[in-house]
């Protein structure tokens, strides 16, 4: 059994549906992402998870226990702001034993268990410190300090690293990974960040307009969208309107209007005639003045028609023949030189026919 289900959960504001018909489970021990964009009801989600809101239909169950009619500070749960919300009054040993306290846990037993916690996120130093006195990212890790201090059968963080520069972000990320790790308790993490997704969970639920677009494990996601809007929104993605034209065996030809034909990988259900969108990412796609060719890659030629330069890749903007535009990227690893094409370059394309993914519909 699952440690969390969500069952077929509604949340309507007046006439307007945050959360429709949601169903997904957690397991124990589980880094779960819900990613989407401002407005997709992740946020209302997690408030249900954490009894902040009711859910108007369905069921929420914590180990097989129905959470309805259970107040929020009774819940297994606790939750980590953005706002990261500590006591500015408190030290940072004061605002972990808070919740011990509210507890009712004996008086005597608080200061191992907030010497525990403190190891955990590395903070053993700055216990006598007030949250002023401290960095954003130790400030964040008081937060989740002070969430894991109860031992919560269920951690639930809302855009926590949301407020922190690039560098630190990307360093709290690795700390969430490994504490997630050494405490193993379950997560759910809410995030509109697509690499932060990718970078931390187990499995990511995809949401769009209050309904989950797509589950699946983060690579499977990337790889494999199950639909245009998660193809768009997961990462820099081609999407290339298409239909099909052959059908049958290990391989399937679409036609690109205006650019031609060119082999993917089958779907299932597919025919001869059906509309849809070839999904391909950049990285996936070889760019250069000639490209050699070979019998299991799509050939196209153009021109450069704009770059961006990103420090470890320049992302260059290629106009096929037919007006087209299709983003490719090179990974800027040779000394010198960071930039090898200038605009209106020639240049030829090339992918290997499974590089892509089809979308019918």
């Amino acid at each position: 059994m699952a440690l969390l289900e969500i069952r077929d959960v509604v949340k309507t504001f007046g006439d307007f549906t945050a959360v429709n018909h949601v169903s997904l489970s957690v397991e124990a021990g589980e880094f779960f992402t819900l990613l989407g964009p401002s407005g997709c009801g992740k946020t209302t989600l997690l408030r249900m998870l954490a009894g902040f809101e009711q859910p108007n239909s369905g069921q929420i169950l914590l180990d097989g226990k129905d959470m309805s009619q259970v107040p929020p500070e009774k819940r297994p749960v606790h939750t980590v702001f953005q706002s990261y919300a500590l006591f500015p009054h408190m030290t940072v040993a004061q605002n972990i034993a808070f919740p011990l306290q509210m507890a009712g846990v004996a008086k005597a037993d608080i200061p191992a268990r907030v010497a525990e916690v403190l190891e955990d996120v590395r903070l053993q130093q700055f216990a006598k410190r007030f949250p002023h006195e401290l960095s954003g990212g130790q400030r964040q890790r008081v937060a989740i300090a002070r969430a894991l201090v109860n031992r919560p059968r269920l951690l639930l963080l809302d855009e926590p690293l949301s407020a922190l520069d690039a560098k630190l972000r990307e360093e709290m990320q690795l700390e969430l990974i490994n504490l997630q790790k050494e405490v193993g308790i379950t997560f759910v993490y809410v995030t509109h960040d697509q690499g932060e997704a990718l970078a931390l969970s187990h499995r990511i639920a995809v949401m769009n307009k209050g309904e989950v677009a797509q589950l699946d494990a983060p690579e499977t996601i990337y790889s494999y969208p199950k639909n245009r809007f998660v193809a768009d929104f997961i990462g820099q993605c081609n999407l290339l309107d298409a239909k099909v034209v052959e059908v049958g065996g290990e391989r399937m030809k679409v036609e690109i209007p205006g650019v031609g034909v060119c082999e993917t990988l089958p779907v299932d259900g597919a025919q001869v005639g059906q509309s849809g969108t070839l999904t391909l990412r950049p990285e996936k796609i070889r760019l250069a003045a000639s490209v050699a060719h070979d019998a299991d890659e799509v050939h196209f030629t153009g021109k450069v028609h704009d770059c961006l330069y990103l420090g470890d890749v320049t992302i260059y903007i290629v106009e096929l023949d037919n007006g087209t535009l299709v983003e490719t990227m090179l990974p800027n690893s040779a000394p010198g030189r960071a930039r090898f094409f200038d605009d209106n370059d020639a240049v030829e394309l090339a992918w290997r026919y499974d590089a892509g993914h089809f979308l019918l519909g």
